[in-house]
């Protein structure tokens, strides 16, 4: 059995989808959990409640932490050391190993390429969350008591991707036949993470035992374009002239009285006002794994929406 905690969302789909190639003995726990294969165990439980946690890992070879909680700052702190509490538990109690889903929020604001040893040196109180919970984890590891890796994206790209960034502000946009928009600044560049390839290499490093004790950086092309080049291949792949605005700090400031996500969003401006760039090197030099460029991927998105129509 293989358990994906969180299983609703966009990773804890793709993660879902590509499991079958391991086993036929998959559970999907989240509050309202909903089938993505034929033979899926549905099971709904709330984890920051402990005993439904350790009733969801019963059984489990392995556990996939991939839960999105709220974007609120008092809801991270409040409840994500909760969870991997919990999470930890239940799985040193059941022997089960344990695959975090990781973003990059610990390691701060970089100058040139995030690596799997870059310090980890947050800026923002919600990189300083995800700094704690990561700990958290890689202590048990250290101390030999839990098996475990954390696998780690750079923002998300990739179809029926409704709470990535650019899915708002250039797919959705330029679907409705309106002018994209991009955050901060379009002329450095940006690393994005395909969906479908987060999911696929994330279902690869819970069934390969020598990835455990360890944090891996997940495959995302080295291609890296600007906020400028990223809009002129959505626009050729809609077919529309690469029309956009963007949107600075100010703006967002401004809007965000108004609109309690975008509030929350702006102490991670720092990720746009200049180079974010996202390395997988060690990944790619140990899996024979072929990601998705972003020429390819714009598409592969572009596509969704058009369908989707």
């Amino acid at each position: 059995m293989q358990t994906i905690l969180g299983a609703t969302g966009i990773i804890g789909k793709e993660i879902a989808k590509n499991l079958t190639h391991y086993t036929n003995q998959i559970r999907l726990v989240s509050r309202n959990p909903k089938k993505v294969n034929e033979n899926d165990e549905l099971m709904s439980a709330d984890l920051t409640v402990k005993d439904q946690v350790f009733q969801a890992v019963k059984g489990s070879e392995v556990i996939y932490l991939t839960v999105g909680l709220p974007y609120q700052l008092h809801i991270w702190q409040s409840t994500w050391p909760v969870i991997m509490q919990n999470v930890i538990d239940a799985c040193k109690e059941h022997k089960a190993k344990l695959v975090f889903f990781d973003n990059v929020y610990m390691y701060g604001k970089v100058d040139g390429w995030m690596t799997e040893l870059t310090s980890v040196q947050p800026v923002s109180n919600k990189g300083e969350v995800r700094a704690k919970i990561a700990e958290m984890l890689m202590n048990e590891v250290d101390k030999g008591v839990l098996k475990a890796l954390i696998a780690r994206a750079a923002d998300f790209y990739g179809p029926d991707t409704p709470l990535s960034v650019v899915s708002v502000t250039v797919f959705e946009n330029m679907a409705k036949g309106k002018s994209a928009q991009w955050l901060v600044n379009d002329k450095v560049k940006h690393s994005f993470t395909y969906t479908p390839d987060a999911g696929k290499a994330t279902a690869l490093l819970g069934n390969t035992d020598h990835a455990y004790n360890q944090i891996w950086h997940l495959p995302s092309d080295h291609n890296v374009l600007t906020g400028k080049e990223f809009i002129e291949q959505a626009a050729i792949a809609f077919n529309k002239d690469p029309k956009y605005m963007v949107v600075g700090k100010w703006l967002i400031k401004m809007m965000g009285i108004f609109n309690r996500d975008l509030k929350e969003n702006i102490e991670m401006l720092y990720q746009n006002d200049s180079d974010y760039l996202f390395d997988s090197t060690k990944f790619d030099k140990t899996f024979p794994f072929e990601k998705v460029s972003y020429q390819e991927g714009i598409k592969l998105t572009a596509d969704w929406y058009l369908t989707k129509k």
